[in-house]
């Protein structure tokens, strides 16, 4: 068989094209946690805090993949934003204080205009941080604010009007483009 043919019997579906199968995003995943890992590697501890809900799902796989390969101590925050209405009030599962002086990647599944990410990473510039950086799973190249991502699976070029959708499944997961 071919691998043409296995990635798009992973991705099966008629208006779907897909852009990354679970074995690509599993990979792309491992990357990332070690591209974390390196800029970390004199970090006692790391804060992942993923944008519910798929930013979250992202930033427990990425903690699974850290903790295999690093001596760093993993912790999750939950952060929740209104992707809607990204002005109104964002909180957190974790109290300022416990992520204070400590690195902290701020995680989402795809990094579209950069609405979503920009105020994220207003919400923590509160607090003195030791590191502070970006992850996503997909970059578009369609931002209308001036935020990039530190560490990255994918970048991709494409028009305003597809969407990039990440489907987080147990052994199917996938990112497709409509």
């Amino acid at each position: 068989m071919s691998f043409l043919y296995l990635k798009k019997k992973n991705c099966m579906a008629l208006t779907q094209n897909c852009i990354l199968n679970n074995r690509e995003i599993n990979h792309k995943i491992r990357r990332i946690a070690y591209q974390i890992y390196e800029s970390n590697v004199n970090q006692k501890e790391v804060i992942l805090a993923g944008i519910q809900s798929n930013g979250y799902v992202l930033a427990e796989k990425i903690k699974q993949q850290l903790e295999t390969i690093s001596e760093i101590k993993v912790h999750l925050c939950a952060v929740k934003i209104n992707k809607k209405n990204p002005t109104e009030q964002i909180s957190t599962s974790m109290a300022a204080e416990d992520y204070a002086g400590k690195s902290l990647i701020l995680i989402d599944d795809v990094l579209h205009s950069g609405t979503t990410l920009i105020y994220g990473v207003k919400h923590f510039l509160d607090s003195p941080l030791a590191q502070f950086k970006t992850a996503v799973l997909v970059n578009r190249n369609h931002k209308k604010y001036p935020v990039k991502a530190d560490f990255k699976g994918i970048s991709l070029s494409t028009s305003l009007n597809e969407h990039i959708d990440v489907i987080f499944e147990k052994d199917n997961s996938k990112v497709v483009l409509i």
